[in-house]
């Protein structure tokens, strides 16, 4: 998730942050942190060894659809190295990418890359128009994941693969020549943006030389776009509140945005994350539905204005969730309940349709990650709502995982449950489920009315209120340890947090550079109750985390900690999302990348991005010697005429987000 400017031209939020919706009274997380420092049962040699063994992928079984079987992956074992053997990178305010000596960066892919159907060129004043940018890939990459080649056999390319990856938002001062030229909005601009969002499938090979390069004419190249037809999926299928004009049946609907974080499934499917969409629709009635109401829908305009393109469309006209006309089969009102979701996307079939996955809730996405795979056990997947006061939650399927059976299915068909974190370092899984005799208990006591479970979907936040979940600092990217299962999950920042919300003990009131929690199931995944603790206090160099040897120093501190992947050997990677004020007067220079022994707690500074920028995003190839790491939004306090960066392509240029590929000198693996 993004912290960027406010665009200069006009009134155009583009802070990328939701408007805080939560107040209800539930306690804040912070209010119990502080009490739980004094236990520290949680974990102790848990990991254990498990962070220096060689550890195998589970997540790479695919299948071409819901039904298909998945053949057993094989995977080629990791070279055994050691682990955090580089010298940490300094911070920086240089306008470019810094990995370790011993290493080498190189940019693929950056926003305008011709990528399919004609494969229009880049044009480097922004003059390319909607219908290039159809064929181009997005703007400001986020959340991404390599599949091998042979994915769907057994695995193990190393050197060939499809990457996907998400386009979070766009910069008006950058994606046109000129900004945005007026209001109401020209109707090919808004193409355009919508066009730069979404998600883009290049099909990537290595060169004899160790570059990579997109294989063009691929049939798997692909764009998916703010337009794209989309099914939905799973309970809320066929909801009088999903009913519109484009669909008066509540099946289908166009389209993904403010697509953040990723997933990738076990069989071979790439998931995609619906963050921070509430801000492009306006609904102007006197009174929203709480189905708006509660996710921030504004009142007097769309973030983009795309709502008021002329000449006017009906792609255009669906951001207007106002009652415009006797019924929903005739207007938009209910387009904004069409997005919030989780959409899984199969990159080895371009003629899909990516599908909504409504089971796993509606509210602001900023990833999603699976639990460990258990033959024949349920999945167990793990999303946060990254918004100040939001909440964590696990989805637990209904049927069980076989490895040769498992498909998308899976996902359509199970109970979500929101996470409360008890003061004594407990945790509770509380299920929103209308045929839960206590749930429905609490939403009755609350005054609250759920006609059927794809109402309380469409309404996860509000059933998670009710429910007396815990409010959380920004819930941002989860990560599962790949050997023992331990959550590791970020929460950013919460400058909204206050000293009365706090008890005296707690040092973490306007919470500006954020923190890393982390839990373990009770005896089974799909477990009901849980232990917890905080893995890392983010912070100024001294900055302590209570009850651990952590102090951090020149080498790792760090603010506002977003991105998290854990790799093949256990080593937890971490991305900072600081906020252009945060990185230009603050002492941590740019936005950065961190790695971490979950052990030890020995961390080290490994990438810092270019000014302005977000680093985000990350995935390596099975063999652990190419790993790949999205820059987003370098420059994005730029004005048509003045670009604070002109990374990659350097002189004058304006700034373009991309893709970099990260390798070590000797061919060893990343991390060594």
């Amino acid at each position: 998730m993004t912290d960027s400017k406010t665009a200069t031209s006009v009134n155009i939020d583009n802070s990328g942050i939701d408007p805080q919706t939560n107040f209800s009274v539930n306690p804040t997380f912070a209010a119990i942190v502080e009490s739980r420092m004094a236990r520290r049962r949680f974990l102790k040699g848990s990991v254990g060894a498990a962070v220096a063994a060689i550890i195998g992928s589970s997540l790479t079984a695919c299948s071409s659809s819901d039904n298909e079987a998945a053949p057993a992956p094989v995977v080629p074992p990791v070279a055994e190295a050691p682990l955090l053997g580089f010298a940490a990178v300094a911070a920086s305010r240089v306008d470019t990418v810094l990995v370790p000596e011993g290493y080498s960066a190189s940019v693929l892919l950056p926003w305008g890359t011709p990528l399919a159907g004609d494969y229009p060129a880049y044009l480097a004043d922004a003059s390319n128009t909607g219908q290039d940018q159809e064929q181009q890939v997005g703007m400001h990459h986020d959340g991404m994941h390599f599949f091998p080649i042979d994915a769907r056999s057994n695995g193990s390319s190393s050197t060939e693969g499809l990457l996907v990856f998400n386009h979070e938002y766009i910069d008006h001062n950058l994606i046109h020549p000129n900004g945005i030229d007026a209001i109401p909005r020209l109707a090919d601009q808004v193409r355009k943006e919508m066009a730069a969002h979404g998600v883009s499938v290049a099909h990537i090979q290595q060169q004899a030389d160790g570059s990579w390069q997109l294989v063009n004419n691929s049939p798997f190249n692909r764009r998916i776009t703010a337009a794209t037809p989309m099914e939905l999926a799973g309970p809320v299928r066929g909801s009088n509140k999903v009913v519109t004009k484009y669909s008066p049946e509540g099946s289908r609907t166009r389209g993904t945005l403010n697509n953040c974080g990723n997933g990738f499934t076990p069989w071979g499917t790439y998931l995609t994350c619906e963050e921070n969409w509430a801000g492009y629709f306006v609904n102007t009635d006197a009174e929203q539905p709480r189905e708006h109401q509660r996710y921030g829908v504004s009142g007097s305009n769309g973030r983009y204005f795309w709502e008021t393109a002329t000449p006017a469309a009906d792609q255009y006209q669906r951001f207007n969730a106002s009652a415009t006309a006797a019924s929903a089969s005739e207007d938009y009102r209910n387009e904004p309940n069409t997005y919030g979701w989780i959409v899984e996307i199969d990159p080895f079939n371009p003629d899909s349709v990516p599908q909504k996955r409504t089971a796993l809730g509606r509210f602001g996405h900023e990833g999603i990650i699976f639990g460990k795979l258990e033959e024949g056990k349920p999945l167990v997947l793990y999303s946060g709502d990254d918004s100040r006061f939001e909440y964590i939650y696990k989805f637990v399927s209904a049927a069980p995982y076989y490895q040769n059976t498992a498909g998308g299915h899976l996902l359509n068909d199970g109970v979500l449950y929101v996470a409360r974190f008890n003061d004594d370092g407990s945790g509770e899984w509380l299920p929103l489920d209308i045929n839960n005799a206590d749930f429905q208990t609490k939403a009755s006591a609350a005054g609250v009315a759920f006609a059927d479970q794809a109402d309380v979907l469409l309404n996860t936040r509000l059933a998670a209120d009710v429910s007396g979940a815990t409010k959380m600092d920004r819930p941002e990217w989860g990560a599962v340890h790949p050997d023992t299962g331990e959550v590791y999950f970020t929460l950013t920042n919460n400058t909204r947090r206050t000293a009365e919300q706090l008890d005296a003990a707690n040092p973490r009131a306007n919470n500006t550079t954020g923190h890393i929690i982390r839990w373990h199931e009770r005896d089974t995944q799909e477990a009901l109750a849980f232990d917890w603790d905080i893995f890392l206090l983010a912070g100024d160099v001294g900055t302590e985390t209570p009850g651990t040897e952590l102090v951090l120093d020149a080498d790792n501190h760090l603010a506002s900690p977003d991105g998290l992947w854990f790799d093949k050997n256990g080593l937890l990677w971490i991305q900072t999302d600081m906020s252009g004020s945060q990185q230009g007067e603050g002492p941590y220079g740019n936005n950065q990348m961190l790695v971490a022994d979950p052990v030890t707690r020995q961390m080290k500074r490994f990438l810092v991005g270019p000014t302005d920028c977000e680093v985000t995003g990350i995935s390596a190839t099975p063999d652990m010697k190419t790993l790949f790491v999205n820059i987003q939004h370098p420059g994005d306090r730029s004005s048509p005429d003045n670009f604070t960066s002109h990374w990659p392509d350097g002189g004058s240029s304006r700034a373009r987000s991309a893709t970099v590929v990260i390798t070590k000198d000797d061919g060893g693996v990343i991390g060594s």
